[in-house]
């Protein structure tokens, strides 16, 4: 009995949702900061998250 999983196409999803996690917590944490670094910061991971929703639509699961 062949008992090998492969879990190879799992991982890229997992990844990318826990990297998306991370980012809307880095968002939720940005009104916390000055507005001279929010304003900075706040493109930059807006961005980030498109990237990886697109990711996310564009994978196989």
């Amino acid at each position: 009995m062949d008992m090998s999983f492969d879990f190879q196409p799992v991982y890229p999803h997992h990844d990318l949702l826990v990297e998306l996690g991370q980012v809307e917590m880095a968002i939720d944490g940005l009104s916390e900061r000055e507005d001279s670094e929010r304003d900075v910061l706040q493109p930059n991971l807006e961005s980030r998250m498109q990237s990886l929703l697109d990711a996310l639509d564009h994978l196989a699961v």
